[in-house]
């Protein structure tokens, strides 16, 4: 019997099945957590590149809105917080870190001739982000006694230069008032001069923010005022038109224009060629300046002469003498974006209107065969003829920003229903944000403010148009 005990102890000292048993349960702990932790951090990643993509987005977008005074808030509402446009829900707590997005004036943009004026007085804008990425794998760790983490925090930044990416070409039509109103004194402390003069200095700062040709040019080779590579091309309108023989006397400074009845150019026109007179005082022109990076406009350029840029010269004049209309202008400026459109495919048109936005011009001062039933042409409904003027160039892809300059409460005296010459300006505009109003002027309206644009001082709105026909690009976070 002993004998068989002991037989049986050493077959079972012997026997190694189910050694196999307590390793495996202990490696399937192991690799259950191994798995975890590469699902987790896997997702983690994901989630990162998500968080820097957004990030990087707020960036751009706020650097876009510069120089203007809404840079900040537009990089927010183009990030991840809760609420953005660039929220998700595979991540929880996104978060701006406190003291961002953050407006930067660095001295590399600015040798690059990206100045930083006001309102956001910056030529760059910093987003950053953090984010806690909840794990799903790895907390179960904890059921074993072991300490997981809950979550794993992530954190993105992104740096934008205003400008400095390849540039879209624009055409760009400028109308200016100069009706006999013009040339009244604004008296505010904005500008404190002639109207005239304080539209024409703001036209300046628009120059001298718009590239004439390529960046990588040291200088512009300019043939009849245009240049060989050039990237924004400029030409000013007026109203009322003036004699195509006198357009001359408004960058010469030689003679004085002299005007015309209102013409009433056809709406929809594959161009713009007048005869005798004309709405069009410079051609599309990109010699405003002898490079992208020179810091002065170019005193030999037609432009900068209509815009009193030349010393001794006060550029463009106000004859005025045939009341106000828009829609002829309108109508012709738009003309000429499509011609230059299709002689340019890759460029975008633009037109900025600057006017107090009143319209009630009499009989003899609107030629062609008026209409009695307020459409075009027509001496009713003078405003809202302007309105669905420059409707009909934002459906036909053009961008329309206008200017109120000093619009008045009250005016539109032809119009049924009745309108604003506020409300004028402000319908012109392709939409909200590319309206603007000094309504500080003299004699403006404090009601006719601009909600998306609250800068009133035209020098900072032409310098935040110019910032909106630029093109942002990231750059490295450490850019000095």
């Amino acid at each position: 019997m002993k004998g068989e005990i002991a037989s049986f102890l050493r077959r079972a000292l012997k026997d190694q099945s189910g050694q196999t048993l307590h390793w495996a349960a202990l490696l399937m702990v192991l690799m259950l957590g191994m798995g975890g932790l590469v699902l987790d951090i896997g997702h983690a990643y994901i989630c990162y590149r998500e968080l820097q993509a957004s990030t990087d987005a707020a960036a751009l977008a706020g650097a876009e809105a510069l120089p203007g005074s809404t840079a900040a808030s537009v990089a927010t509402a183009y990030s991840s917080v809760s609420g953005n446009f660039n929220a998700f829900s595979n991540m929880t707590s996104v978060s701006m870190v406190s003291g961002y997005p953050k407006l930067l004036c660095l001295t590399t943009l600015k040798n690059q001739g990206m100045a930083c004026v006001s309102p956001a007085n910056a030529n760059a804008i910093q987003v950053k982000q953090k984010a806690s990425v909840p794990t799903i794998f790895i907390r179960v760790l904890s059921l074993f006694g072991i300490n997981s983490a809950q979550s794993i925090t992530i954190g993105a930044t992104a740096t934008a230069s205003m400008r400095g990416a390849a540039p879209i070409p624009y055409n760009v039509a400028i109308i200016i008032d100069t009706t006999a109103s013009m040339s009244s004194t604004d008296s505010d402390s904005n500008c404190s001069s002639s109207r005239i003069s304080c539209a024409l200095a703001g036209v300046e700062v628009l120059l001298q923010n718009l590239s004439p040709c390529a960046a990588s040019l040291a200088t512009c080779t300019v043939t009849s005022g245009v240049a060989a590579n050039s990237v924004d091309r400029v030409s000013i309108f007026t109203f009322p038109n003036v004699t195509t023989s006198t357009t001359s006397s408004e960058y010469t400074c030689s003679g004085s224009p002299s005007t015309q009845a209102y013409t009433t150019p056809t709406p929809g026109a594959s161009s713009y060629a007048p005869s005798g007179t004309t709405y069009q005082i410079t051609g599309y022109l990109s010699d405003y300046r002898t490079s992208d990076t020179a810091a002065s406009l170019n005193t030999s350029s037609y432009l900068t002469e209509a815009t009193g840029g030349k010393s001794g010269c006060s550029g463009m004049q106000t004859p005025g003498g045939q009341g106000t209309y828009y829609a002829g202008v309108i109508y012709a400026a738009q003309a000429s974006l499509v011609a230059q459109k299709t002689a340019n495919p890759t460029s975008q048109n633009v037109m900025i209107i600057l006017s107090d936005g009143d319209a009630s011009t009499t009989s003899g001062h609107l030629s062609g065969i008026l209409k009695a039933n307020g459409l075009y042409p027509s001496l009713y409904d003078q405003c809202q003829q302007a309105v669905t003027a420059a409707a009909a160039a934002t459906t036909a892809g053009t961008k329309v920003y206008t200017v109120a300059y000093g619009a008045e409460a009250s005016g539109c005296s032809t119009d049924t229903p009745s309108i604003t010459p506020c409300q004028t300006m402000q319908q012109m505009a392709s939409s909200s944000q590319y309206f603007f109003s000094d309504y500080t002027a003299t004699g403006g309206s404090s009601s006719c403010i601009s909600a998306s644009q609250p800068t009133t001082n035209l020098n900072q709105i032409f310098t935040q148009i110019a910032g909106d026909l630029t093109v942002a690009r990231v750059i490295p976070d450490g850019t000095s």
